[in-house]
């Protein structure tokens, strides 16, 4: 790969975003501004290699698309309509310079939110937001987010279409939403963020536990976010609590890539400025008006682990405790087996194993291995040790983590 190459990836990967995002205001369709930005990346390749790469690449993407824009109007009959419109924001997105913050900047910022909301829009389904985020934020192409989820190229491909389709069709307004709509779609955006990050954080598939690209991608976006919202509380409990989680990635795997269990790994391997951006976060989120909510209430649960230099030194009490208050405001059953664990460990294996007995029969824990893999653990601590492997080898059959999979049999094995 040439220079000028490997430079024009890196500099697609940081403007691909606002480039869409300033394109599907223009035109009001991001499928259509998607096509338009990725013409302005053809002209790049074609150009850059000879020319050089522009003082101000974005500039340049963004006034190429546009001029492909004005082609594309002018051949569909609404040229003149059309032209003076296109031609001012051209002129205005040209001249921007990215030292210095203009009224076109903020712009560019309320075009950033939009295209969030739009790609969670509630229209579309969990698993077309995912893909449609990654594509037009993340600038991900199609085969990379297929290997991400471990999906067919060719679905990811239709659901791309799809979801852009029902867009174009429903004429979702590209805007972002104020006020009472903007708490009101905020859930699904920060679900989307967090699924990114969890998919990196522990793989649901595939041979790797971990996929630290995803984690990282997931982070960018919520950073992007509480820059753009910076008076939500939510959003800044989620960059909290995915910033405290991943400053646990080097210390997560051994040297051949099999887990480390959060109990087992070296704290000294935590990456200490991830802890301080997760802390100055949750302060964030603290400082705002009315209660913290569960992405607030998780962060804090996480701030209490990296605040242990060792792991006997946690406070299991207070965790058990934030659960609790998780459970009230975010009832769930992967809440209540989360909270299983910390009393567990606050009060003893059987204080656990009798809320797991309360949770067992819910059908949304039926093919979830994390259930019995945590009654496996409760088991081992209470000296149940043969029943504890019959529920490691059960949670292993049920995983779809091949490195998870050789864990949990090994948790399983007699011990000498």
């Amino acid at each position: 790969m040439s220079e000028a190459t490997r430079a024009i990836e890196a500099v697609w990967r940081i403007e691909s975003a606002r480039l869409v995002a300033g394109l599907a205001r223009m035109t009001g369709d991001v499928g259509l501004a998607e096509d338009l930005a990725q013409d302005a990346l053809v002209a790049a390749l074609e150009t850059w290699p000879e020319a050089g790469v522009p003082d101000n690449p974005g500039a340049w993407l963004m006034a190429t698309a546009k001029n492909r824009a004005i082609d594309r109007m002018r051949r569909e009959k609404t040229y003149e309509r059309k032209r003076e419109e296109v031609a001012r924001e051209a002129g205005a997105l040209f001249a921007i310079e990215r030292s210095e913050l203009t009224a076109a900047e903020e712009e560019i910022g309320d075009d950033l939110l939009a295209l969030i909301f739009t790609c969670c829009h509630p229209l579309l389904s969990r698993e077309a937001r995912v893909a449609l985020t990654l594509r037009l934020l993340g600038g991900l192409t199609t085969p990379e987010i297929a290997r991400a989820f471990l999906a067919p190229e060719a679905t990811v491909a239709q659901r791309l279409v799809r979801a852009k389709r029902t867009l174009r069709d429903a004429r979702v307004p590209f805007e972002a939403p104020r006020n009472a709509e903007l708490k009101e779609r905020l859930p699904s955006v920060l679900e989307v963020i967090y699924l990114v990050f969890n998919e990196g954080y522990a793989a649901s598939a595939g041979e790797d536990w971990v996929r630290a690209d995803l984690c990282e991608e997931a982070l960018r976006l919520g950073r992007i976010l509480a820059a753009l919202a910076p008076g939500e509380p939510e959003v800044h409990g989620l960059v909290a609590l995915m910033e405290i989680q991943a400053s646990r990635g080097a210390a997560r795997r051994g040297p051949d890539g099999a887990p480390v269990l959060l109990l087992d790994q070296d704290r000294g391997r935590w990456d200490p400025l991830l802890i301080v951006r997760g802390r100055r976060a949750l302060e964030l989120a603290e400082a705002l008006p009315g209660p913290l909510g569960p992405y607030g209430l998780q962060a804090a649960i996480a701030a209490c682990h990296a605040a242990a230099l060792q792991a006997e030194e946690t406070d299991w009490v207070r965790i058990a405790a934030l659960y609790d208050a998780l459970a009230q405001i975010a009832p769930s059953p992967v809440v209540e087996l989360n909270r299983a664990v910390a009393l567990g460990m606050a009060f003893g294996p059987e204080a656990g194993l009798e809320l797991l007995e309360r949770i067992e029969d819910d059908p949304a824990l039926a093919r979830y291995h994390l259930l019995p893999s945590v009654r496996g653990d409760l088991l081992e601590k209470a000296g149940r040790r043969e029943e504890a492997a019959a529920e490691f080898r059960r949670a292993a059959g049920m995983t779809g983590n091949e490195r998870e999979r050789e864990l949990l049999l090994r948790r399983a094995r007699p011990t000498v």
